[in-house]
């Protein structure tokens, strides 16, 4: 059976996040119960938000179980890392994060998909996306989604 769940947006809450061991202290890889972990989805209430103009805009999302810090870069055009990649490309990967971060306000419900990282020993989401939810049951709806993920994938064999 494989193991890896490593390039799939897996779907947790926040508490289960906690529950994540880092593979190493240099590596953005994670395990829980055994499957390791790269990227996340998540949904909650957006309770902070810190925007730095063409950095960065660093938010938290509250599902009620936790909170997840999450960082969305808007450097991509200064960046020494996108540089070396197509032009177009990071234009329209700029364009995407000026779009999300101007839909991230407190208090909207958003939906986030990233990278889970650490960051000065706190694990946080590096954000490729972002959805803001306008359906009233879009939290339940995420809560329900991860318990049975939880039950019939991720923790399959903790039973």
């Amino acid at each position: 059976m494989d193991r890896s769940l490593y390039n799939t947006h897996v779907k947790l809450l926040a508490f289960d996040l906690t529950s994540l061991t880092q593979i190493s202290s240099c590596s953005n890889s994670f395990s829980r119960h055994g499957f390791l972990l790269s990227r996340i989805e998540t949904l909650g209430v957006v309770t902070f938000c810190d925007l730095k103009p063409r950095k960065f805009l660093k938010f938290i999302i509250d599902d009620g179980t936790g909170c997840v810090d999450c960082i969305l870069w808007l450097n991509h055009l200064t960046s020494p890392y996108f540089a070396r990649q197509n032009p177009s490309n990071v234009q329209q990967i700029a364009d995407s994060a000026i779009r999300f971060a101007s839909e991230v306000r407190l208090g909207v419900v958003a939906r986030v998909r990233g990278k889970i990282t650490k960051y000065r020993g706190l694990v946080q989401v590096t954000v490729s996306d972002i959805v803001v939810e306008r359906d009233p049951n879009a939290e339940i709806l995420h809560w329900l989604d991860c318990m049975r993920l939880a039950r019939q994938c991720y923790d399959h064999s903790i039973k």
